[in-house]
């Protein structure tokens, strides 16, 4: 492809890995390093395919997974005096520790918007909270990977097509985000889904994902769902809505 998205914009490996073991229901300090590094690697070859940039990172993951997956098959010594560490220990402590600074950014993002809404609008918490609850509608922020998760569903749900005309289609991202916008206009939202399924083949489905995140970047959208791993909904600048941070936990 012609454009790049820059991944740094995003989230990284860390909240890459920290995904899956939420989605697969895992114990953090029990992964099954064989399934989540096959899954990791599917992710990251999507990555590739999709050109996104800064990637680096995510391919120097997934080298510490072969090899934490690669000593965890060894056989044990049974002649060891002292027992041997588990080649997960470290990366779990990683995880566990960037799991609590998750948290703890989290809740400073929340009590900063609940303190400028205060500051604003001269109300206490309580009523602040009060009118939050009866007047608007509560939503969590998505991240690239549930994005990337319904991409492939998408991909695999898209039927090849069965004869191709002789001049190629292209589509541009500029248009893919005019497109989409215009969706939006008169509209606050719109699932993820009924922006895949208006698509025709497979290369229109990968620009229309990359104009998402272009204009997640652009602020002129963001990604929400109702709980984790539900539907997911682009949701733009909208007085009957608030988006939180996604729970890390």
């Amino acid at each position: 492809m012609a454009y790049k998205i820059q991944l740094d914009k995003f989230e990284g490996p860390l909240d890459l890995l920290l995904y899956l073991i939420r989605k697969e229901e895992i114990d953090i300090c029990d992964i099954p390093i064989a399934r989540i590094t096959e899954q990791y690697i599917q992710y990251i070859d999507l990555m590739k395919v999709l050109d996104l940039d800064g990637i680096g990172d995510f391919l120097v993951m997934a080298a510490t997974l072969l090899q934490i997956k690669s000593k965890m098959l060894l056989p044990q010594d049974p002649n060891a005096v002292e027992a041997v560490e588990d080649p997960r220990a470290d990366l779990v402590r990683r995880l566990e520790e960037y799991q609590r600074i998750k948290e703890a950014a989290d809740l400073l993002k929340l009590k900063a918007e609940q303190r400028q809404d205060l500051f604003a609008r001269n109300l206490d918490e309580r009523a602040l909270a009060e009118l939050r609850e009866d007047a608007k509608e509560v939503y969590f922020e998505a991240n690239l990977f549930d994005l990337i998760t319904a991409l492939t569903k998408a991909m695999a749900e898209k039927p090849e097509r069965a004869t191709y005309d002789v001049a190629r289609e292209e589509y541009t991202l500029e248009e893919k985000i005019h497109e989409i916008l215009h969706f939006l206009q008169g509209r606050s939202r719109l699932t993820l889904q009924e922006l895949f399924t208006r698509t025709r083949d497979k290369l229109e489905l990968i620009v229309t994902f990359m104009a998402i995140l272009e204009l997640c970047k652009m602020k002129e959208l963001v990604i929400a769902q109702k709980r984790h791993f539900a539907e997911i909904e682009l949701i733009r600048e909208s007085e009957d809505i608030v988006v939180h941070p996604q729970p890390v936990a």
